[in-house]
C-alpha cells in the first residue's frame, strides 16, 4: 500500500534523516575540495517513485527543492502536498513531451530538460495561459554532452535551428512566460564523470559568456555529486543515496 502524509513511520524518517546527514556531508566535502562556498550548491531530492509522505518528511529536515521525472506521478504528488500545507520547489527534471506543458506549468517552478525550439515554444505559450502564475517559470536548457543527436538534450557546436544549443538557449531567453536559469546535463552512459563534467564545464563557459545572468549548473547525482560539484555544478539531483531504493508505486 501507498504510505500517505499521516502514515509516514518513525523508522522511515529516521531513515530520510540520515541519508540527508550524510548527502550534506558529501557535498559540504565536496565544495571544501573544490574551494567553493557551501551555500553555491543546492540539493534537490529526486522523489521519483517515492510517496509524498517522503517529500514531506524532507521538507520538514529542510529540503526545499523537490525533483521528479513523469508528469502524471508529479502532478498528483504535488497536489498532495499542497494539500498538506508545504510548498517545496518543485524541479520537472524528465523528458518532456509537448502535450504534457500544459500539466507541468501548473505545479513546476523550474523545468530542467528543454532541448528544443519547439519545446520552448510549447512550454512558453502553456505557462502564458496559466492564469494563476505569478512570474516567468524558471528553464534550464538540457545539454548533450556527447552531441549525439539520438539522445536528448541540445547539442552544442550545431546551428540546428531545432536542437542546437545557441538557437534553444535563444528561444528560452526571448520567451516572454519563461525565464531561462542555466544548463542541466546528464553525464552519458559509458563516460567517466571527470570527462563528461570537464567536457561540461567548457559548454557552460561558452554558454554564460553568452548568457551571464543564467548561472545555474544542474549536474551530478548520487554516484557522481562529487565530480560534478568540482566542475562547477550549482545544483545536484540526488535520489537513492538520499532515499534508499524503494518499489515503484503502482
Amino acid at each position: 500500500m501507498t504510505e500517505t502524509p499521516a502514515t509516514v513511520r518513525p523508522d522511515r524518517r529516521a531513515e530520510l534523516a540520515a541519508g540527508l546527514a550524510r548527502v550534506r556531508a558529501r557535498i559540504a566535502d565536496a565544495c571544501a575540495a573544490a574551494g567553493r562556498d557551501r551555500a553555491e550548491v543546492t540539493l534537490i531530492a529526486v522523489t521519483k517513485t517515492y510517496p509524498a509522505g517522503d517529500v514531506l518528511a524532507l521538507a520538514a529536515l529542510g529540503v526545499a527543492d523537490v525533483g521528479e521525472n513523469r508528469d502524471q506521478e508529479a502532478a498528483a504528488k504535488a497536489a498532495e502536498v499542497a494539500a498538506a500545507g508545504v510548498r517545496p520547489r518543485w524541479h520537472f527534471i524528465g523528458q518532456l513531451q509537448r502535450n504534457k506543458c500544459r500539466s507541468v506549468v501548473r505545479y513546476a517552478d523550474v523545468v530542467q530538460s528543454v532541448d528544443s525550439v519547439r519545446l520552448a515554444g510549447a512550454l512558453d505559450a502553456a505557462a502564458a495561459a496559466t492564469p494563476d502564475r505569478e512570474r516567468p517559470l524558471d528553464v534550464l536548457v538540457q545539454v548533450s554532452i556527447d552531441g549525439d543527436p539520438a539522445r536528448g538534450g541540445a547539442l552544442p557546436d550545431s546551428v540546428d535551428p531545432d536542437r542546437g544549443l545557441g538557437p534553444v538557449a535563444e528561444a528560452v531567453a526571448g520567451a516572454g512566460a519563461l525565464r531561462l536559469g542555466g544548463l542541466m546535463a546528464v553525464a552519458p552512459l559509458g563516460w567517466e564523470p571527470e570527462r563528461a563534467f570537464a567536457r561540461l564545464g567548457e559548454v557552460a563557459e561558452w554558454f554564460r559568456r553568452r548568457h551571464p545572468a543564467a548561472t545555474m549548473l544542474s549536474a551530478g547525482m548520487s554516484g557522481d555529486l562529487e565530480t560534478a560539484i568540482g566542475y562547477g555544478a550549482t545544483h545536484v539531483r540526488v535520489g537513492s543515496a538520499l532515499l534508499g531504493m524503494r518499489p515503484t508505486l503502482r
